[in-house]
């Protein structure tokens, strides 16, 4: 996973970086680190006006080598990924003042993009699903079925260098559109804490 941090203390320096007009929106990330055009990779928006980082994936366009005497950063273009769209309007709306910040989470969210198997916890039917972000404390499903706010699930998905499937269990605590559903970790057994650490370790180091 390539992460492109874009750092800003303010509306004017966020607005810098950000490419409006391209179709679905991206940032000019600096990095010194020569980027090929397709290369996929995940902009991570640090601001000090974000609730917490925010994490968008995008596709390298191009990239510039650094020009000193004109005082050009190297860096790369980079549009964000069409289904991106709802964590892009959030950064730019809140950075401009047109949304209230959410609550800080504890954990930040590692954008991935693994299938998953969801069920409710006293269902045995399951529903094929993917989880798109993650973190120690909770997870974004996208898929057909969103389980009622409040109802515990049960998500078995294979880790990344594993052949066997692991199971999360967690209870759902939003809906974010028709097909985003929030998800809190639960951990009940006593090593159900570090197997997702661990897990959240795998996924960071792709």
């Amino acid at each position: 996973m390539i992460i492109l941090r874009v750092r800003c203390r303010n509306l004017r320096e966020f607005e810098a970086h950000l490419l409006p007009d391209l179709p679905n929106g991206g940032a000019f990330c600096p990095t010194t680190t020569e980027l090929q055009p397709g290369t996929p990779v995940v902009v991570e928006f640090a601001c000090d006006a974000l609730p917490n980082k925010v994490l968008i994936r995008g596709t390298v366009l191009t990239w510039r080598a650094a020009l000193p005497r004109m005082r050009v950063r190297a860096g790369a273009t980079v549009e964000f990924d069409a289904d991106e769209a709802p964590k892009r309007d959030f950064v730019i709306q809140t950075m401009r003042g047109a949304r209230a910040p959410t609550r800080r989470r504890k954990h930040t969210r590692i954008p991935i993009g693994v299938p998953v198997k969801v069920r409710e916890a006293n269902q045995l039917d399951a529903t094929e699903a993917e989880l798109r972000e993650i973190s120690v404390s909770g997870g974004l499903l996208t898929g057909p079925i969103q389980p009622p706010v409040g109802t515990d699930v049960v998500m078995e998905l294979a880790p990344p260098g594993s052949e066997a499937p692991f199971d999360l269990s967690g209870r759902v605590v939003y809906h974010a559109g028709p097909n985003q559903t929030g998800v809190r970790f639960l951990y009940r057994e006593g090593g159900g804490s570090r197997r997702l650490r661990e897990l959240v370790r795998r996924f960071k180091t792709l």
